[in-house]
């Protein structure tokens, strides 16, 4: 028990830390289901590729399949713990269970992950800050977890995108959640 408090107060300074560095972003609205276990994530990415949906456009001025070429190795370089490769590629027979990333720019504000997972993506009509992010991540029409974020970038070199995504993975990924049912198959420890 000591050992999990202190990885607990360690991933607290951690994320404190990263939310003092000159690259200002804000990381809220987090929920976990029941059902979420970082063992599962780990084990269903660890070594293999792992898809992201993008729906929305945070940068108007740049042609949407230009943003995502130049976000997806953002993402990438600041990627969660396991050794995963993000991918916007669409496999050639639906994956059972459909484990996915999806972020939704410009979210409407009454948009629910459960929805999200779902595929049925609503936008705001007009952008109300910059790089205004909700992410879902999905197993089928489950939302395991959820996080909104947003920061003043101004494009996806930015270095607070980076940082937005580095603070993003830490929560939506979050190593120090289980799930709340006695046995897991997927619990690590």
């Amino acid at each position: 028990m000591r050992f999990r408090t202190a990885l607990t107060l360690l991933l607290a300074a951690v994320t404190t830390a990263a939310g003092c560095t000159s690259a200002p972003n804000n990381v809220a609205g987090t929920y976990y289901a029941p059902e979420y276990d970082y063992g599962e994530f780990y084990f269903v990415t660890n070594n293999k590729t792992f898809r992201v949906i993008v729906s929305g456009n945070p940068f108007p001025d740049i042609p949407q399949a230009e943003m995502e070429r130049r976000l997806l190795p953002v993402m990438q370089a600041n990627k969660p713990q396991p050794n995963l490769t993000f991918t916007y590629a669409v496999p050639a027979e639906e994956p059972h269970p459909d484990y996915r990333l999806v972020l939704v720019f410009n979210a409407a504000n009454d948009l629910t992950a459960e929805r999200v997972c779902a595929n049925q993506i609503r936008h705001k009509p007009a952008p109300t800050r910059p790089f205004d992010l909700f992410a879902v991540y999905c197993r089928n029409d489950l939302a395991l977890s959820q996080s909104t974020a947003w920061t003043p970038a101004t494009s996806p070199e930015d270095p607070r995108v980076g940082q937005l995504f580095s603070n993003l993975f830490i929560v939506v990924f979050n190593p120090f959640r289980r799930p709340r049912t006695a046995l897991s198959p997927f619990t690590m420890f």
